[in-house]
């Protein structure tokens, strides 16, 4: 499903959403209820202003990412109500709402509603307007929990990804690995976007891949390893005979009993062609098994290598040789089914070096267990020495990938403990936000019919702003933002050079006198209806990506240190701040002591 809207004078074609469970019965029973009574009452189509925000920045932090704009963009343009959608409602309605209102809800699109917010990928604060939403009261509140429902996982999500990679550094290569863990295959999903957005590089999730166009990255799990049961008959028959152990014996027999092990000769019969071309197809190797072999015996052999190691697992030797011969340009191994230092590491950089003879280069190694810290270094320390040995050029540098549950407190230890890891791969933690499960945004009504409205509490976090409003951004002489401003729609906007007060919305006490030196206007028409205005363009996630990555470099780093961060100052204009307590005033009741 598409629907056209202008964008620079231009015809647009805007696809559905890319979930197609987001349909505008995607939200609560009580927006239904809220738009009837709103019909019956008359005044469903009163101009109305929303504004989407949120209240507190999410892990601890005192920053976050804002996603999900192309979505909410996808939801409105493709907004229809449909017959069996009407036919729905009328069941979960009260049997008392009138035919009339049923068709009223057949004609609703959103050519009459505006949509104004922060560009996707920006770094964002607490109080600022992410979105404004204009548009007939009635019918935004319909949007109202689609809308934040797209919006809240999306910039949680992206925040976490972008707090990783804070910790990480800029030099890691981080891969999102987090499906299988996810809350659902939209969760899954979802989570692989907006991770990419955030700032990782790659995703292990094929179907986000395809969706999206982010990088793929996976190699293959311990299954592939164990499913390799090489044992040479030569020991076999020694296990037979002797037996290093009651147990070992005793094991093997039940296993050639049960026939879950058959007995292979020496050459790996379980690798059935054994032929490798070159990388540049002039010549053929008939037998990588065989320099496999050979290459793990110089190894052992080898002096400065001497003691590293003594017989590795030849069942583990016989998968990654297997693995090499489909993916020889590709090879990448999980190296810690049985033993990294003893067994994986040697047995990978055996087949590693079979390969370099023909022209390839091995892709790494992953841990994805212990001491990831040591084994990363231990790794390393081998591939140089292998480097030194044998004069391969590069094979110190061999890329390491750990994961195993990693988070953002684990890559701090590791970074404070000191380790050789190139590449993270990050899943539960990451994709599940187990740190934080929402962040918390709200959808308030600001003005209708021109009215500016407020919502009030006893808590003060809980107030709203009211009224329709301008945000813009103001940045130092050093080109770090310094302050968030909210203006009124009406006032004059802060202009480069000129001295303007910023106020805390409700502590009289905290103000500053800003000079900008530049000055971004951060709300921008993303869904104009049918109302003319100039609308901006949805980018594509690299090029959202891109800008997250900037807006985060642009930050002060004070605001991004994991400890004690600074908290990032919102204010609104002298202006705004004495309304906002006018109208507080005006409308808070007057208690009576009796």
């Amino acid at each position: 499903m598409e629907a056209n809207n202008r964008v620079n004078g231009l015809e647009e074609k805007i696809k559905g959403p890319t979930n197609p469970m987001v349909t505008p019965l995607l939200t609560d029973l009580y927006q239904f209820t809220m738009a009837y009574a709103y019909w019956k009452g008359g005044k469903h189509l009163e101009r109305s202003v929303f504004d989407l925000f949120f209240r507190r920045n999410p892990f601890g932090g005192e920053y976050t990412i804002f996603a999900g704009l192309e979505e909410c963009i996808r939801f409105i343009a493709n907004f229809r109500i449909g017959e069996e959608e009407i036919a729905f409602l009328r069941q979960c309605l009260p049997p008392t709402c009138e035919d009339a209102f049923f068709d009223y809800l057949r004609g609703i699109d959103c050519s009459d509603v505006e949509v104004y917010a922060v560009a996707e990928g920006s770094v964002v604060f607490p109080k600022m307007p992410l979105m404004r939403i204009e548009g007939p009261v009635a019918l935004v509140q319909l949007l109202e929990t689609p809308f934040v429902n797209l919006i809240n996982y999306a910039s949680l999500v992206a925040t976490n990804a972008a707090r990783h990679r804070f910790v990480a550094g800029k030099s890691k290569m981080l891969l999102e690995f987090g499906l299988r863990r996810a809350q659902g295959p939209d969760g899954g999903i979802s989570a692989s976007k907006y991770c990419y957005m955030g700032g990782f590089d790659a995703t292990s999730n094929v179907a986000a891949g395809k969706l999206f166009g982010i990088p793929l990255r996976g190699t293959h799990s311990h299954a592939f390893v164990s499913s390799f049961m090489y044992f040479p008959l030569s020991y076999c028959s020694c296990i037979l005979a002797t037996g290093t152990t009651p147990g070992d014996k005793l094991k093997l027999e039940w296993c050639l009993k049960l026939g879950t092990f058959r007995e292979y000769g020496d050459s790996a019969d379980e690798i059935v062609d054994k032929s490798l071309r070159s990388s540049n197809g002039s010549t053929t190797c008939e037998d990588f098994v065989g320099l496999v072999q050979s290459w793990l015996n110089k190894l052992q052999y080898t002096e400065s290598l001497r003691g590293s190691f003594g017989e590795t697992n030849q069942s583990e030797l016989a998968a990654f040789t297997s693995y090499a011969l489909a993916f020889p340009s590709n090879f990448l191994a999980l190296v810690d089914t049985y033993d990294v230092v003893r067994s994986g590491i040697p047995n990978f950089c055996a087949v590693a070096l079979a390969l370099n003879d023909l022209g390839y280069k091995a892709g790494g190694i992953r841990l994805d267990s212990g001491d990831l810290a040591y084994l990363s270094c231990e790794s390393r320390k081998f591939f140089r020495a292998v480097e030194k040995e044998f004069g391969v050029p590069g094979f110190g540098k061999i890329n390491i990938t750990a994961s195993n549950d990693l988070n953002e407190e684990t890559l701090d230890a590791l970074n404070k403990q000191g380790h050789e890891v190139d590449s993270f791969g990050i899943g539960t933690y990451l994709v599940t936000c187990y740190a934080q499960p929402a962040l918390g945004c709200v959808f308030k009504l600001v003005e209708i019919n021109k009215q500016p409205r407020i919502k009030l509490s006893e808590d003060v976090s809980k107030v709203s702003i009211p009224c329709k409003k301008r945000c813009f951004r103001l940045f130092g002489k050093e080109g770090y933002p310094l302050v968030d401003i909210m203006t009124g729609v009406n006032e004059p906007p802060p202009k480069v050079s000129e001295r303007i007060l910023c106020r805390h919305p409700f502590n009289e006490s905290k103000r500053a006198y800003v000079v900008p030196q530049q000055v971004e206007e951060l709300l921008k028409c993303y869904w104009s209806g049918d109302s003319g205005t100039p609308r901006e363009e949805l980018p594509p996630i690299q090029k959202i990506r891109e800008r997250c990555i900037q807006q985060l470099d642009q930050m002060r780093p004070d605001h991004m240190r994991r400890l004690n961060p600074t908290p990032y100052k919102v204010s609104v204009s002298a202006k705004l701040y004495d309304f906002i307590h006018f109208l507080w005033l005006n409308e808070a009741p007057v208690g009576e002591l009796q």
